[in-house]
């Protein structure tokens, strides 16, 4: 039976590799976008299927229940997979009420128009609201610490944590008072094509091919479990055709590292791939792979941010033995393909993101890249 699905954020980097990807693995499904376009989100990241009429684009914002309760009527949605969510801990710290307005309330409203369309409705195994949430709900972790279950108390730390961690018991609440077919899934730090250069690995990777410094928050020893987003989309494939619905689900990628040691990996794979293909020193000169001097030779410790979580681990184990999800890219291959995706389409960063990049720059002490 095909499937009507309604992406939110799907112009960001999450959902528009989702998106991509549901439409490859299940050409018979509808799928319609609805995205704010804030600064993360593009078009440009799915304007093949948009062009292609493969899927529906709605430009709107979650917070708007008349917009979301047409689009689920008017589109006979039956699966809303909600990815829409101010994401950035250091936007977070510094502007905290777009975080609780966007995640809480978008949350709220999206759910409230959810119930109110499927109501009169007869439940279907087919009707689903699943929401993307992150392993920063469950706060931080120490050296020795046991990795987060799906039953580890919530704790989070910085405000966008703690917005997305009243989304999480918000949908929880809606499944329990009003039975909403409802899931959740807690992911850990995502990477791959299409994020916007403010998170950690894209931010060094352009400041590397520009010959910029590689700033690093505090010693560089926080750790964090990376997942490639392709290995996150299969995750959620099999989630969402999962019989069990009213479930929490940790994804993570088996892969912790500390950011230095990250940072140090990412500048070997910068360095090996300028090897390999001597002509991209023409593209970035500036960049020290193209003069054949070692990119970590960029790395700089910053000044650490407020409230710096030290670890966070998942424990995959329940995915895996229940739905045999388990991760396919390890981190060094999803490094290397990541920095190739990059390189590959310069376009898609070089067009608009040297403002944004910049700002990112002067928050952690960086230089700006012209």
């Amino acid at each position: 039976m095909a499937r009507s699905l309604l992406v939110t954020g799907g112009a960001g980097f999450i959902g528009a590799n989702f998106t991509i990807f549901w439409s490859e693995q299940h050409p018979e499904d509808a799928i319609v976008v609805l995205d704010a376009l804030t600064y993360a989100g593009d078009t440009a990241s799915i304007e093949p299927l948009i062009r292609s009429g493969r899927i529906t684009f709605v430009r709107g914002d979650v917070c708007d229940f008349d917009l979301a309760a047409r689009v689920l009527k008017q589109h006979a949605i039956d699966t809303i997979v909600h990815f829409a969510a101010e994401s950035h801990v250091d936007r977070s710290i510094a502007s905290p009420a777009q975080f609780v307005t966007t995640n809480v309330l978008g949350t709220q409203t999206l759910l409230d128009a959810a119930r109110s369309v499927w109501r009169p409705t007869p439940r279907t195994l087919s009707q689903r609201f699943h929401h993307i949430s992150t392993d920063e709900v469950y706060g931080s972790l120490g050296t020795a610490d046991a990795p987060f279950t799906e039953s580890s108390p919530y704790a989070p730390s910085s405000p966008y944590a703690a917005s997305k961690a009243a989304a999480d018991h918000l949908v929880r609440a809606y499944a329990h008072t009003y039975g909403l077919p409802c899931s959740i899934s807690n992911c850990s730090n995502n990477y791959g094509p299409f994020q916007f250069p403010e998170k950690l690995i894209p931010l060094c990777l352009l400041a590397a091919l520009h010959g910029r410094p590689l700033p690093i928050y505090g010693t560089g020893r926080n750790v964090r479990d990376w997942l490639h987003v392709h290995d996150h989309c299969r995750a959620l494939e099999a989630i969402l055709l999962a019989r069990d619905t009213c479930r929490t689900w940790n994804v993570g990628g088996r892969s912790e590292s500390s950011n230095i040691d990250l940072v140090h990996l990412l500048c070997r794979t910068i360095d090996a791939v300028f090897t390999a293909h001597p002509e991209l020193a023409k593209s970035f000169p500036e960049s020290p792979a193209a003069r054949g001097t070692p990119c970590a030779d960029l790395i700089r410790l910053v000044a650490d941010r407020p409230g710096h979580d030290f670890r966070y681990a998942i424990d995959p184990c329940a995915i895996e033995s229940g739905l045999g999800f388990r991760p396919r890219i390890t981190l060094g291959a999803g490094i290397r393909a990541t920095v190739e995706w990059y390189l590959e389409n310069a376009q898609w960063w070089q067009r608009d993101r040297a403002r944004e990049l910049n700002e990112v720059a002067r928050r952690v002490g960086g230089e700006a890249i012209p």
